[in-house]
């Protein structure tokens, strides 16, 4: 989904509900509430299909084709049998280490792989690694194929020349400054608890995948390579090509590229056991949390077991529902959780089955600990209903199918097909999962869960006070190394590939037209899945938030699912479960959107549900209780995140304390949501959720007849109440520069972030700026990011961008760093700001790189109906044409080299910066105060004034 809700980031804002109280302000004549008549299942599963061909090299490369002529991109997926769980002791994190090795540069394309990435216009380009493999991928334009298979099979076959020591330790920082970030959130320890919890010492899944600081630090280059040598041969990956490409144009180019590579040895699949516990586990431990967590946890059969589908359906129905169990008794009925799940993490050879409560504050967590065995006791006892199994079977068809209109990326057909071919040897193994899920009955679930979650169980309890040690962070950092120098290419291969004439974006015609009430339609079709995506954006936003009573409208935005004039909130989940429907609701600086994705054949249905929460929301007074304790309880949770924290400081300091942009703060303001009222939010409903504020922005494979005929059904009758809300854009007057230092300790990261004001409005057409920045901070080859996390390899990753709305675009760079590194790593932004805008402005290299890889990546951008209705939006919202992106490619050609320069040079000034750190003050202070700057210290607890 592309939107988000509006309530409690992570909190669960649908389930269990009370009969609704009082009648909207609003409401429509009442009408008899139509029931939903979804599609029949078995009709959702026959439209996901993915045909695919295949065949192998002597080598043993496994090759899968896809064929599909949507748009001229192909996605390259190469994936090696190779993850943490193949790993010894003593060499935990390797795999994922070189995943990082592996993009910087091989023999025959030394340097990093983003570059030659990036210049042919790939999107989606990535790696990961996980406990069962590795994978590489990146879509790129039909005419860049030869060169992205060349850059595969170089690094799959000539990669060692190019990895030397200076290459090792500079990955080697930049890996644990990835593994500091992830430790440094707010219950960031729970994963290396549990691991070990449910596996004995020495089992294959008992070890997270980023390894131990003391393991990365012991690997030498000799046993960094021996790793390679075992691993990364052909005969152990599988190579996915889906998109504009047949199996008579792969297997010459796999050949010319993969077919001299030599097998090595096949990675040998681990032993493994599903451990069962002797006896139920309990643990606690301390963290600086805003709430107590409480997860329960088993091990389970994995993959290719019979019974991982009947168990992935009951995690859904325990917690994973918007309707579940869990949702409907801790948090809905007894009010006890402020959020919960249930999920089945399956991997090739064994799951992990997870319950999951964050306590209520002032709630015992002992009482939600034996509420959580009796919702478990009683659905071993007496299974899920056939609804309840329907609606999960609903919800996952219909997800799938959406996931399946991108060809790459993390969750495309390629993923699809490699994740069978790898972990069950069969490409359509997909089918068959979704097969297994919709096959399952009341009786089937029943049985998989009562077998396995009847077992003891591992239960970790994580509660607030300062962090336990733990010995990770007793590993200092590692001294300071220079930045690997460029090596050349051997040139063994001959020269890397040209990329042919790129065909130009086929952005699809867009058109408008107005509901009978005036609203207008602004529509594009999108056959390549039938799927129907509709979003209201209405002129409010974040700006539109009542001041003195931040957090009016998000509050008000998580009530528009907790019932109607027709529906309680458990008759809204479950339609949407049985329609496979999603809503959703968010806020930018200017707009707030409530969407609908639904697959087309339930479209009549969904949009009667929909217009129901848009038109007559009941606040009900009992839920807005609830409600607005979770959202309490969220914005505790923000004062113990580095970025949430850092993200509450900047607006008022950036944009100046009187813009309307200076709002954008978290949740709001506690003390205002404490105190607000179920007519303070009838009244911002009334004021900006309305149809004189609205446009619909709609994907879909229908005609715009058809789905416009069912809009004016379901919304061409509502009219608002009153009068409209009106914006006030008067100028705020940014802050001085200075830092403001947010006191968390115990963090061994810093969470840098940087805000300058800017001249610039979002209407303004700042594409030349943002091409410019592309250069500064608006690619992973910019400077501040090549010079923080790849030459001193002090963060996993750093950015800059213009921070862009309708009336403003500040300059906002982020940057988490490890610790001991926070002031140097300011005063190298500095240096390199400050540089780009005076004595090494971009250069021709950075400027072709940019101009042409944004070119060449339009079809890449916009291959998806989600990418294509954020751009109608976007268009709309800054006033550009309807077909800017039709005639894009022109506008890109016509810029100049002195033209970037002097456009960003004539926006940005590099003293006008002011810097949110968020960090252990004792240990960041006394570097912030070498810097020339004003320093204020901050307690986190006082950042919201509580």
């Amino acid at each position: 989904m592309r939107f988000k809700s509006a309530a409690l980031s992570g909190a669960a804002a649908l389930a269990f509900v009370l009969p609704f109280q009082g009648v909207s302000a609003q409401a429509t004549p009442a009408r008899a509430t139509a029931i939903a008549r979804p599609a029949p299942v078995s009709t959702l599963v026959k439209a996901v299909d993915i045909p695919y061909q295949t065949f192998t090299l002597p080598n043993g490369l496994r090759v899968v084709v896809h064929t599909d002529r949507k748009a001229p991109v192909v996605a390259v997926s190469v994936w090696y049998d190779v993850g943490s769980k193949h790993e010894p002791q003593g060499k935990t994190g390797f795999a994922h280490l070189f995943e990082h090795l592996m993009f910087n540069g091989s023999e025959n394309a030394p340097g990093d792989f983003f570059a030659p990435l990036k210049s042919v216009g790939a999107t989606d380009y990535n790696g990961t690694t996980y406990f069962d493999r590795t994978n590489y991928f990146e879509t790129v334009p039909t005419a860049a194929l030869d060169r992205a298979l060349f850059l595969e099979s170089d690094r799959m076959g000539y990669l060692l020349g190019a990895v030397t020591q200076a290459v090792l330790d500079e990955q080697r920082g930049v890996v644990q400054n990835e593994k500091r970030q992830g430790d440094n959130q707010p219950y960031g320890l729970t994963q290396y608890k549990v691991l070990s919890g449910l596996f004995p010492a020495g089992h294959p899944y008992a070890h997270s995948t980023i390894g131990s600081m003391a393991d990365l630090d012991a690997a030498s280059l000799e046993t960094v390579k021996d790793w390679f040598r075992s691993h990364y041969g052909p005969n152990n990956a599988v190579l996915v090509l889906a998109g504009d490409v047949d199996v008579a144009t792969a297997r010459p180019l796999v050949e010319k590229y993969f077919g001299a590579i030599k097998p090595g040895p096949k990675s040998v699949l681990p032993t493994v056991s599903i451990p069962t516990l002797p006896a139920p586990v309990s643990e606690e431990m301390k963290d600086r949390v805003a709430a107590v967590m409480i997860s329960r946890n088993w091990t389970v059969p994995g993959l290719n077991d019979r019974e991982s589908a009947p168990l992935v359906v009951a995690a859904s129905v325990l917690g994973g529902l918007a309707s579940s169990r869990l949702d409907n008794i801790l948090v809905k009925k007894e009010k006890l959780a402020v959020q919960v799940s249930a999920s089945d993490r399956v991997f090739a050879q064994v799951g992990m089955f997870n319950m999951m409560a964050i306590v209520r504050p002032g709630v015992d967590p002992a009482l939600v600990n034996k509420r959580m065995d009796e919702i478990l006791a009683d659905f071993l006892k007496n299974g899920p209903t056939a609804d309840e199994v329907n609606r999960v079977v609903a919800k996952s068809v219909s997800g799938r199918i959406q996931g399946l209109e991108s060809v790459g990326g993390f969750g495309g057909k390629a993923v699809a097909l490699a994740e069978g071919a790898l972990y069950s040897n069969d490409p359509g193994f997909y089918k068959k999962q979704l097969q297994a899920i919709a096959a399952q009955t009341p009786a089937t679930v029943k049985a998989a869960a009562d077998k396995w979650l009847s077992r003891p169980s591992y239960t970790l309890t994580v509660v607030p006070g300062p962090r336990d040690a733990y010995e990770e962070a007793k590993v200092p950092p590692r001294a300071d190394v220079p930045a690997a120098p460029d090596q050349p290419a051997k040139g063994t291969r001959g020269a890397m590939p040209e990329v042919g004439q790129v065909k130009p974006l086929s952005f699809p015609t867009v058109q408008r037209s107005r509901l009978s009430n005036g609203i207008e339609l602004v529509y594009a079709q999108r056959t390549a899945v039938p799927i129907t995506q509709i979003e209201a954006s209405f002129d409010a936003g974040i700006a539109a938030d009542v001041a003195g009573k931040l957090g009016t409208q998000r509050l008000t935005l998580g009530m528009l699912e907790e019932g109607t004039t027709r529906r309680n909130s458990i008759a809204i989940a479950e339609e949407q479960e049985r329609l496979g429907a999603q809503i959703g609701s968010g806020a930018s600086n200017d707009r707030t959107t409530v969407g609908l994705t639904v697959p087309s054949v339930n479209l009549a249905p969904a949009l009667d549900l929909y217009a129901d929460v848009l038109r007559n929301p009941a606040f009900p007074e009992d839920e807005l209780a609830r409600v607005k304790a979770q959202t309490l309880a969220g914005i505790r949770q923000e004062l113990t995140n580095p970025q949430g924290l850092a993200s509450r400081v900047l607006p008022p300091l950036v944009y100046g304390p009187t813009s309307p942009y200076a709002k954008a703060q978290g949740a709001g303001d506690p003390r205002a949501v404490a105190a607000m009222t179920r007519a303070d939010l009838i009244a911002f409903q009334q004021a900006w959720l309305r149809p004189d504020k609205a446009k619909i922005f709609v994907t879909s494979d229908r005609p715009l007849a058809e789905v416009k005929a069912a809009l004016e059904r379901a919304l061409g009758d509502w009219r608002g109440t009153g009068a409209g809300g009106v914006k006030n854009f008067t100028a705020g007057r940014a802050s001085a520069p200075k830092i403001v230092l947010i006191n968390r300790p115990d963090s061994p990261q810093s969470m840098i972030l940087a805000g300058a004001p800017t001249p610039l409005k979002g209407i303004d057409n700042m594409l030349v700026q943002n091409t410019a920045n592309d250069a500064l901070g608006g690619s992973f080859l910019s400077r501040i990011n090549t010079d923080i996390r790849e030459t001193r390899h002090w963060s996993y990753g750093v950015n800059g961008r213009f921070q862009t709305s309708e009336f403003a675009a500040p300059y906002i760079m982020s940057a988490p760093v490890q610790a001991d590194k926070t002031g140097p790593s300011i005063d190298a932004l500095r240096t390199d700001v400050t540089e780009f805008l005076t004595t090494k402005p971009m250069d021709q290299v950075e400027f072709d790189r940019a101009i042409t890889g944004a070119i060449r990546s339009l079809s890449g951008n916009f291959e998806t109906s989600d990418a294509v209705l954020s751009a109608m939006e976007a268009n709309d919202l800054y006033r550009r044409p309807d077909d800017y992106y039709a005639t894009i490619t022109q506008r890109y050609q016509a810029m100049t080299l002195p033209e970037l320069n002097k456009s960003i040079q004539a926006a940005l000034n590099p003293k006008d910066f002011v810097w949110v750190v968020v960090g252990d003050a004792k240990t960041v202070k006394p570097q912030l105060d070498t810097l020339g700057l004003p320093v204020e210290v901050v307690e986190a607890s006082a950042v919201a004034g509580q």
